[in-house]
Formats: structure tokens, sequence, C-alpha cells
């Protein structure tokens, strides 16, 4: 069998290779891809790292701003941290949904973040503030959670961020301190000796603005690099997941498929065994029986002809029809029981029917029952497998038999069928009898290999009779309808005739 087809309709499987291994193609693999690194999956995937980071980073801001003395900025940077807890409890609580908050505000969020650093710098030291270290945290959330295009943005709205501050800075350096009711201008000189300056504008600080810079990029472009790796190594290992798991359905398919291959062969060579086996016991009673019946028909024949009494004679002749039908029963017998011949012949279909009805009037079962026929006249002779015809259609009746009770009737009957579906005129051959019917659920089953309604049944026949229909006669054999009043099974063949 094919293992590039699906067991459903419609659907294909990519080609095997010749290993034996399905190699998916490149639109498989894309689509799984895009399936499985989504934007909004992956940043959901990913929340479990990005809030814990926004908490450590809220943890210790806290504790910075609360156990380091300072003179003034206290109030308006726990107001400022307390803004940002409440915006990371939001976000908690949007993973804990498996959702992204504001998913589709991505650079809103950046530019929030940008100006919620430089304020939190503003309000503590400056460019030199421990919170400008928020710009790399930053950084690092948005690199794990989104698109290195917005990584970048977000590295731009910071970098603006932070330069503004220090612009801001340097501005209000030279903003004169009004100490006392005397407003002073003091000079970058005159800053380090008298202190007036609440905001010391020597170059310490543009280095500091520059080196944080710097450092900045340098992160972003390393961030950016590391998850980039990261995650491409992590669709990669998806990608063969995907193969793997698809080789391994395809696998439990095949085994599957040839598990059942092998037990149907097993059946098969099963009831070939028990036909072997029937076919030596027949010949052999045949054989044992056939000569003394041969004996004793010759006496009787012998007497007959000498005897002159007409009631002796009489009784004479009826003796030896008698041993003349037990005579052509076991012919019967043995031709039924003979290995079955494979070739093709010319076949009339009404004459292996009535065939198969003679060896069925031995059956125990028949006692009590009818079994009519209604043959119609249009039927040509076909070629076909005489034998194997005899054997579907005598297992169909026993089968009929079998289900039906006294008084009951077999019907058999015989239809042209006219060409469809791409198949040319068919021969129908309908069994219908009187019994009780199939359970909805058995019939689903009453094909398969070993499975059986009666009580002494194998679970062959019908497994049987599909074989011989579908792959020996070239025909197809189907249950029409089982009801409580009947049941009804059609085998069609093909109508090959005699050129």
């Amino acid at each position: 069998m094919s293992s590039g087809k699906a067991e459903g309709p419609g659907k294909k499987l990519p080609p095997d290779t010749p290993s034996g291994i399905m190699r998916l193609p490149a639109a498989f693999t894309a689509a799984a891809a895009g399936r499985l690194f989504d934007p909004v999956g992956r940043e959901s995937e990913a929340e479990s790292i990005t809030v814990r980071i926004r908490w450590f980073g809220l943890c210790i801001g806290y504790l910075y701003v609360n156990l380091v003395q300072r003179s003034a900025g206290r109030p308006e940077l726990n107001a400022m941290l307390t803004l940002g807890a409440f915006y990371a409890l939001l976000d908690t609580i949007a993973s804990r949904k498996g959702k992204v908050l504001l998913a589709n505000y991505r650079i809103g969020i950046s530019l929030m973040e940008a100006l919620f650093i430089g304020l939190l710098c503003h309000f503590d030291d400056g460019v030199s503030s421990p919170f400008r270290f928020y710009y790399f945290l930053s950084l690092l959330v948005c690199a794990i959670r989104h698109s290195p295009s917005l990584t970048f943005a977000t590295f731009g709205l910071h970098s603006i961020s932070y330069i503004v501050l220090g612009l801001y800075v340097a501005q209000a350096a030279t903003i004169p301190v009004e100490i006392d009711g005397i407003e002073n201008a003091v000079t970058q000189e005159d800053a380090p000796k008298t202190g007036y300056y609440e905001l010391s504008p020597d170059q310490s600080n543009i280095i500091t603005v520059i080196l944080t810079l710097i450092f900045l990029g340098w992160a972003a472009w390393a961030i950016i690099a590391l998850t980039g790796l990261l995650k491409s190594a992590g669709q990669r290992l998806a990608i063969l997941n995907e193969q793997l798991q698809s080789n391994q359905q395809l696998l439990e398919r095949r085994i599957a498929t040839r598990t059942k291959e092998l037990q149907e062969s097993q059946a098969m060579l099963v009831q070939q065994e028990k036909q072997a086996a029937f076919g030596l016991l027949a010949a052999g009673i045949a054989h044992e029986v056939g000569n003394p019946l041969a004996s004793i028909s010759s006496i009787v024949q012998m007497l007959s002809r000498k005897n002159s009494d007409e009631y002796v004679k009489e009784r004479l002749d009826m003796v030896d029809g008698q041993l003349t039908r037990i005579q052509r029963t076991l012919r019967e017998l043995t031709s039924f029981s003979r290995p079955t011949n494979q070739q093709e012949s010319t076949v009339d279909v009404q004459a292996a029917i009535n065939d198969a009805l003679n060896i069925a009037k031995y059956y125990k079962r028949w006692k009590g029952k009818t079994a009519t026929t209604h043959f119609a006249t249009d039927i040509p002779h076909i070629r076909t497998i005489y034998d194997q015809l005899v054997q579907v259609m005598l297992n169909l009746i026993l089968n009929a038999l079998d289900a039906t009770q006294e008084g009951a009737t077999v019907e058999i009957s015989t239809e042209r069928m006219p060409a469809g579906n791409g198949a040319g005129d068919r021969i129908g051959i309908r069994v219908r009898d009187e019994g009780h019917g199939i359970s909805r659920d058995a019939q689903q089953q009453i094909f398969q290999p070993y499975f059986t309604t009666k009580d002494h049944g194998t679970g062959l026949g019908l497994f049987v009779c599909r074989q011989l229909a579908r792959q020996t006669l070239g025909g197809e054999i189907e249950l029409v309808e089982s009801t409580s009043q009947g049941t009804e099974f059609l085998v069609s063949l093909p109508m090959k005739t005699v050129t």
C-alpha cells in the first residue's frame, strides 16, 4: 500500500523518501514555523521570563530609593515605582490568562518605558542615576518578547530619552539659584567650591551620557543577536519535532496497515488450511464409502435383472435409486472440496448459484426453510473463476440459513446493473433472508477477520467472501440493508463476456 495517502478522504501526506522516512517539504516547514512562532504566541511563551525581569527591577528600585540616604525626590520616585508596579501587575494578570498586555501597541509600550525611565533618572541623580540601567532591562524584555526591528526602535527611543535628560541637566546647570533672596549666577568654576548647584554640570555628566549610550547600543546589538540565535534554535527544534511527530504517525499507520494485512493473510491461510483438511477428509470418505456402494449397486442391479417378481424388482429399483443418490452426493462433496481451479472460464452465473444451493441443502439448518430464485433473462455467460463464485454464494446462503428460523425464506435474485462511476455493465446477485438482522455496531465489522455474531462461527465467512470477490473475481460485496425483518447482501461482478 502506498503510504503517500492519508486515511481521511481528500488528504494527502508528503511523499516518502527512499529510506522510508518522510521528509517535509519547504511549504510545510514554513507553515509549521509560522504556526509555532507567531508573534503573539511567542510573546505569551516569554511572559514568564519578562514578568520576572520587571518585578526584579521594581524590587531593586524600591530598595534603592528607600534605603539610600537622599535629600529630596523620594516621594516622586516612590510614586513612579508604584505606577510601574501597577503596570507590572496588569502584565502579570494578562500573562496568567495566556494573553499579552497591549499586544497591538508595542511601540507605545516602548515609548512609555522610555519616558518612565527618564523621569526616574530625573528625580534621582540625573544622567548618573542607577535607574539608567533600567534602559538595559527594558531592551532585554523587548528583545525576548518582540522582533529585532522593534527592539532597535526601542533602543532609539531610549537613546532619545537619555539624551533629552542630559540636555535638561546641562540647561539646568546654567540657571541661577536664589539663596536668601539673593540671585547669584554661579559659573562652572565656582560650582565645586560653593556647592550652590544641585546638579553639577561638569564634564563627567557628558562622559556618562556618551558611555551609557555606547554601552546601551552595544547591549542592544548583543541582546538582539543572542535572542535571535535562541529563537532560531527553538524554531529549528520545533520543526524537527514536527517532522518527528509526522514520521511517528506515518510509522504507526504503516504498522497498523502491515498488521491488518498480516491478520488478513493469516485468516486466508487458516481458511485454506481448513478447506484442504476438509478436502482430504471428504476424498477419504468418498473413497471408503464409494467402493462398497458401487459393489452394492452392482449386486442390486444384477438381482433386479434376474428376479421376475415385479414387487421385488420394484423394491430393488428403489434401493438402486437411493444408492445412486448417495453416490451423487459424494461426487458433489468431493467436487466442492477439491483444490479450487484458479483459471477463468466461461461461467453460467445461474448454474453456479444452483450448484451452491445443491451443496447447501445438506446443511443441517436447511430443514423447514425455503430457497427461491429469481433469475433475470438478460444475464449472459461471463468470464470468471467458477469455483470461487460458488464458494462466495455458498457462504452467503449458509449465513442466511443461520440467521433464519423454520418457515422462513431465502431469496436469491440476479439483475443486470447499468454502467456507472467509471465501471462498465455489471451483474448483481442479491441474497436476502428473513432473519433477525445485524446490529448497527456489528455492521461496521462484519467483513473484518475473526469477527462473528454466531455462537459457533469462526468469523472468516464474510471476510473470505469479500477477499474472493475483490481480488479473485474482480467484483465487490456489500451489505445493502439489515433490519429486524431481514438482511440483504449484494454481490456485483464485472460483465466480462465471451469474445
